[in-house]
């Protein structure tokens, strides 16, 4: 049976999961729920995912949600042990992966992502402009961050190692907005390990089909 991902094209964390589908050749159906319907709010939508967000994936009457652990699930049923997640019995490549997995949460999406909501999001949806010292905040800490990132790309060609994971796929949703709010950081040279990084891992063909979309 074809997965079934519960989402929208235009969100990010919907993205994030089918750009792993591609990447893996997943086959997939998204089953678009409207946001200016709110359908994500309706009763039904709710007593599946009950905060109310996309996606969520239906894998034959399994259902699960959040992004990242629908990519995971996704890799580790679809082929991607040894590949796009390192195989568990290698403890010390498990471990740079979740070193990884919790350096992208925490120190790249909390910043691009609040960004992309304050720039994009919350004018297009909620008709509320954002806040320049907020945002002026929000570019000060990524740019801290991308200086550590510099640091462990200048190590390794990706952030987990010299193979892309999950985690370098993580990135390309809300990375691919910071461009679209006029914020250069990914591109500039600034940071060359992450300009080199970025720039492999955006012109990968699964995320070239995703984005085209």
């Amino acid at each position: 049976m074809v997965l079934k991902l519960h989402g929208n094209a235009v969100s990010t964390c919907s993205n994030r999961v089918r750009v792993v589908c591609e990447e893996l050749g997943v086959p997939y159906e998204l089953i678009p729920v409207e946001f200016t319907k709110r359908e994500h709010k309706s009763p039904g939508y709710i007593a599946i995912q009950p905060f109310g967000q996309v996606p969520y994936l239906d894998d034959d009457g399994f259902k699960v949600f959040e992004s990242r652990a629908i990519a995971r699930y996704i890799a580790l049923k679809y082929g991607g042990i040894g590949t796009l997640i390192p195989d568990p019995r290698d403890l010390q490549k498990t471990a740079l992966f979740e070193q990884a997995a919790s350096t992208e949460l925490t120190n790249f999406d909390f910043y691009a992502g609040s960004l992309a909501l304050d720039n994009i999001f919350k004018p297009f949806f909620a008709k509320k402009m954002p806040d320049p010292a907020a945002i002026d905040a929000l570019k000060s800490g990524l740019e801290g961050r991308l200086a550590g990132y510099d640091v462990l790309l200048g190590r390794t060609k990706y952030l987990a190692g010299d193979d892309v994971t999950l985690v370098d796929l993580f990135h390309l949703p809300h990375g691919a907005l910071l461009e679209e709010q006029g914020i250069d950081f990914l591109v500039s040279g600034r940071w060359p390990n992450v300009t080199r990084w970025w720039i492999d891992i955006s012109s990968r063909e699964s995320w070239k089909k995703i984005s085209s979309k």
